[in-house]
């Protein structure tokens, strides 16, 4: 049988990116422990609809923790009080009842709030098509173990590639820097063959963009690795560091 609990909810709102924004306050009644957070909003957001007022904004696509649009500081976390996870794989049993929750939106000049807790975040769409890409002609897809590749290097571009683009490394950052995202981004690629022949105009190339959306610097603080919903290490930060000394050697 599941448990329900009551709790109040404290969210950003904001009508759009050059309205002033403030914390409205919002009670979550009857809440099932079972629920994910975002089945909590939506249960908050029918009572506001069947009000007559204007219910709460935020993103969301697949709920499985794969597409990354749940974009929220919950309680000064970005995505939540649990690490590893997305906010839409929080669920209401980490909370108890009578609690207050506070939610916003990312909090960084290159993702401006476009209402509620939805932010921009095409910056790191524009970052992707600097440079995150292979565009030379590989040929036909070979056989699987036709290109040797040691098996250390596939495990590790695994790891980068399986970076989601959620936002949640510049949220969490206090200089909102997107070096977690964009070292994931190279490291994929660097890593691999199929990767080298662009490798130099990538680095480059993704770090200018990045420079350009407005991101902060890196100071190595290391709060978006504890943040970051698929646990990305920051060892990419130091590899994207090791790629772009080499393509500025070279060039």
């Amino acid at each position: 049988m599941s448990e329900t609990i009551n709790v109040t909810i404290k969210v950003w709102r904001q009508k759009d990116k050059d309205s002033k924004g403030e914390f409205q306050t919002y009670e979550a009644k009857d809440i099932s422990t079972h629920m994910s957070f975002l089945e909590m909003l939506d249960e908050v957001n029918d009572v506001l609809i069947k009000d007559g007022k204007e219910p709460i904004a935020f993103d969301h696509d697949c709920r499985e923790g794969i597409c990354g649009s749940c974009s929220m500081v919950i309680n000064g976390r970005a995505h939540g009080p649990e690490g590893g996870i997305t906010a839409c794989q929080l669920h209401m049993r980490k909370f108890k009842n009578g609690d207050t929750i506070y939610i916003e939106p990312w909090r960084a000049k290159a993702f401006p709030v476009l209402k509620d807790l939805v932010v921009d975040r095409t910056a790191f769409d524009r970052i992707m098509t600097a440079g995150g890409y292979v565009s030379v002609k590989t040929g036909g897809a070979p056989d699987g173990n036709a290109i040797p590749i040691p098996k250390q290097n596939a495990e590790l571009a695994m790891d980068a590639a399986a970076c989601i683009g959620c936002g949640a490394c510049v949220a969490a950052c206090k200089n909102a820097s997107a070096m977690l995202f964009v070292s994931a981004k190279v490291s994929q690629y660097a890593l691999l063959p199929q990767g080298q022949a662009e490798s130099a105009t990538r680095v480059k190339n993704m770090l200018a963009q990045m420079e350009k959306e407005g991101f902060g610097n890196c100071t190595n603080s290391g709060q978006c690795e504890a943040e970051c919903p698929k646990e990305i290490s920051i060892s990419n930060i130091a590899r994207l560091n090791r790629e772009l000394i080499k393509a500025s050697v070279t060039s």
